[in-house]
């Protein structure tokens, strides 16, 4: 079997699953054997924190899945407004968790705004582009893959964040439909905690560079490298639809290794990070 992309990739087609008839009451059970599985839709994806809402899907279709054809770059209308929506609220709850809630809100509105602004240049990147690297993948092996946020999961958060200044919030999630093997699946799920690495190494040359040495720089660069060690590690966690429940699956080797790496960059913003900040 070869790790090349889909060569029905130059189908074009709109939402799949605004297509899939809902009222279904047949389901398949997702195969993870390295065969090629028949089209069925699945999240890739969890969360950036909170509870997981998301769950496979696996409703059987009377059709094929065409999929979109042209750059893997793609970002439909709708998936924009739903990324959109997802980083709005998620960085109004980040917001509110800088006050303590929405008493502190009302206190101070200058600290809630600014404190909003940071967090959404700080940790907007470690959402933003976990999930567009899952859908760039996928992509690449000829699936349809778009983001899709959870309104149930915005609202909670952002409420959660209102009472009791705390982030527990589950945005959305990189949604594939197509054909895949189990490497395939694996990779797809690891591009988002590689991306975090890659984004946290990044932060780490900024501050070697000296983005660190005001404190406008050391009040993005901090929860820059905690989002992105964090969000790595914890999905990599084998448990649920987490990302790294698909990875263990695929391999163990790989899984292990990336896990311990993305383990690593929590201990070291524990024992380390402060030290090279001063």
């Amino acid at each position: 079997m070869t790790e090349k992309r889909d060569p029905r990739a130059h189908w074009l087609d709109e939402d799949p699953f605004d297509q899939m008839n809902n009222n279904s009451k047949t389901h398949t059970r997702t195969r993870d054997d390295g065969n090629w599985r028949k089209p069925h839709i699945r999240v890739v994806h969890k969360n950036i924190s909170g509870q997981p809402f998301f769950r496979s899907f696996n409703s059987r279709q009377t059709q094929t899945i065409p999929i979109h054809k042209g750059s893997i770059w793609h970002f439909s209308k709708t998936e924009i407004e739903h990324l959109i929506q997802a980083t709005m609220a998620f960085t109004l709850a980040l917001a509110f968790m800088t006050v303590g809630g929405i008493f502190g809100a009302l206190n101070a509105p200058y600290q809630f705004i600014i404190g909003g602004s940071v967090y959404f240049v700080a940790l907007a990147p470690a959402f933003l582009l976990h999930e567009i690297a899952h859908k760039i993948v996928a992509r690449n092996y000829g699936c349809w893959a778009e983001f899709r946020a959870s309104p149930a999961g915005l609202r909670f958060g952002v409420i959660i964040a209102m009472a009791f200044g705390i982030v527990f919030m589950a945005p959305g999630a990189v949604m594939v439909a197509g054909n895949t093997s189990k490497s395939q699946f694996g990779k797809i799920a690891l591009a988002g905690p590689v991306t975090n690495v890659i984004l946290w190494l990044l932060g780490l040359m900024m501050i070697y560079l000296g983005v660190g040495d005001n404190i406008v720089g050391k009040m993005i660069i901090v929860p820059w490298m905690w989002g992105n060690a964090v969000l790595g590690t914890f999905n990599m966690i084998p448990w649920g639809p987490l990302d790294g429940r698909k990875i263990k699956t695929w391999s163990e080797i790989i899984f292990y290794f990336w896990f311990i790496i993305c383990g690593s960059l929590i201990w070291f913003n524990l024992n380390y990070l402060n030290v090279i900040l001063q």
